[in-house]
């Protein structure tokens, strides 16, 4: 048995600080019954599921160049200045509190995701859900270059994941990543002698950009990316994390809260 908050938090529903409170008010089910009291023990392989009412806001925006995903300095434009009710496609409130999700550098554009969901964030940043990317590039792309791209580079020391690479043109590759060092993609194709022109992020996990506009943005439905990291499509950390805590009940460590930081490309 485990200590239920402790099992939200490996199936990256949501933080232990954050499960306490829900489950204080009373907005957690196990099972299909109401769970309100904290410290309460369950099965490693219980079902979990949250009040409707809690569910928060996610939505996409297609970010143009010039716009910087966050922490804007020296009077940088920032992207949530557009979210406004001008630009929005579709129906819905505009969103308060809206945080990114995977960010996108200033020289970059395409889908940018931000959330109000911490668990959305989480799902996204913490595990490894592909972001695809076309990338117009300058210079020699051979078989050796696609090949190192696809696996044996490294960055800050470290080998770097296996990645999607194929060539969509004469000089336009397609690559999709399961991880998010700062500005990956950029530095990837530095070490191959190849000069990124122009980069699009077009899908992250299950949601495409698809032919949302230049700087619009609209509301989507946060559970695509809550059944990506808790379903079959889990990130293969929080798979090794529930198989531990069926192993050693809730003695062990609790490394959750350790949040990935948000990246750009």
């Amino acid at each position: 048995m485990i200590r239920l908050s402790k099992l939200m938090s490996y199936k990256g529903l949501c933080s232990r600080r954050e499960a306490d409170r829900l489950i204080e008010a009373g907005m957690v089910s196990v099972d299909g019954e109401v769970i309100s009291t904290l410290g309460t023990k369950v099965s490693p392989d219980a079902n979990i599921s949250l009040a409707e009412q809690e569910k928060k806001v996610t939505v996409i925006l297609n970010k143009p160049l010039g716009y910087i995903s966050n922490l804007p300095q020296n009077n940088q434009k920032e992207a949530i200045e557009l979210i406004t009710e001008e630009r929005q496609c579709g129906e819905g409130e505009i969103p308060e509190g809206l945080n990114v999700a995977g960010r996108l550098d200033i020289n970059s554009k395409g889908l940018l995701i931000l959330t109000q969901d911490g668990r959305v964030a989480k799902a996204i940043i913490g595990g490894e859900m592909e972001k695809e990317y076309i990338v117009k590039v300058e210079g020699r792309i051979t078989e050796d270059v696609l090949r190192r791209l696809r696996f044996g580079l490294s960055l800050d020391g470290m080998r770097l994941k296996r990645a999607q690479v194929d060539r969509l043109q004469r000089d336009v590759l397609r690559i999709v990543l399961i991880e998010g060092k700062k500005r990956q993609v950029r530095r990837m194709c530095e070490l191959v002698d190849l000069k990124v022109l122009t980069l699009c992020r077009v899908r992250v996990g299950p949601v495409r950009l698809g032919s949302l506009p230049e700087g619009k943005w609209r509301i989507i439905d946060s559970s695509c990316f809550l059944h990506k990291a808790t379903d079959g499509g889990r990130s293969r950390g929080s798979g090794r994390r529930a198989s531990q805590a069926r192993g050693r009940g809730d003695g062990g460590r609790d490394r959750s809260s350790r949040r990935a930081p948000s990246r750009g490309n």
